[in-house]
């Protein structure tokens, strides 16, 4: 039971302490860019937990393929007939 009131008085009531704060201070225009990115950070969270932990040269190495995948795909469209 303590975890319950650790998790909803110290974590989750302080983060409504803090978005209230913020808005405040800057107003509410960045509400929806916040919720866009958490709700991304969150995706992202649940998929390496289904597909595990990565090395940082992993991660590269896709980054870098990916890369070189959009520029290719980028140079096509702009020398193919009719672009």
């Amino acid at each position: 039971m303590w975890r319950f009131w650790r998790l909803f008085n110290d974590i989750y009531i302080s983060a409504f302490e803090t978005i209230l704060f913020i808005e405040r201070v800057f107003g509410t225009q960045l509400r929806e860019h916040a919720i866009r990115i958490s709700k991304e950070r969150y995706a992202l969270r649940q998929e390496t937990v289904h597909t595990g932990f990565q090395s940082a040269a992993e991660c590269r190495k896709e980054d870098s393929e990916r890369r070189e995948h959009s520029a290719d795909s980028h140079s096509d469209s702009r020398h193919s007939p009719g672009a």
